[in-house]
């Protein structure tokens, strides 16, 4: 029901802007139809990946490496991994939900999330190149620290 009033708001949206500007709204939809050409190769091959991992991931060893029952040592592996894991936003989060259903824990996924987003290891050269190192090298321990922080507060809001 949701997803039908959201492309009935997107679709009145869109004719008023075209009623509007035809102009602006054709290139606003071409630029938007670009920036999905160049997502989508991501897209597959995360999907692809995930397809091809969970079949071989059953949930008891998604439960041990990361369920709550791996506690904070399952916290500091899924933040290892969130830190080296370069994977859009949009992508991320189907991805923690299949981990969710899969016997994950709140904790761990939580700390995998925080540090997918704000830990760079893979783009640390760009940033240190643009930044500094020491400034590079601060900002992403300050990033992994708050991960933590920010898996305890989704934990206290969740009610674990």
């Amino acid at each position: 029901m949701d997803t039908i009033f959201m492309y009935l708001v997107a679709l009145v949206l869109f004719t008023i802007s075209w009623i509007k500007s035809r102009e602006k709204t054709r290139k606003a939809l071409l630029k938007g139809l670009k920036a999905i050409e160049m997502l989508l190769p991501q897209l597959i091959v995360v999907v692809l990946l995930i397809a091809a991992t969970l079949p071989i991931l059953d949930p008891g060893v998604i439960s041990r490496f990361v369920g709550s029952e791996s506690g904070f040592l399952g916290m500091i592996a899924a933040s290892l991994i969130g830190s080296v894991t370069l994977i859009p936003g949009f992508v991320a989060f189907p991805i923690a939900g299949e981990l969710l259903r899969n016997g994950a824990g709140v904790l761990q996924i939580a700390s995998f999330v925080s540090a997918l987003m704000m830990v760079g290891i893979i783009t640390f050269p760009m940033e240190a190149s643009f930044f500094g190192v020491k400034a590079a090298v601060l900002r992403n321990v300050f990033a992994l620290v708050f991960t933590f922080i920010a898996a305890f507060f989704v934990a206290w809001v969740v009610g674990i």
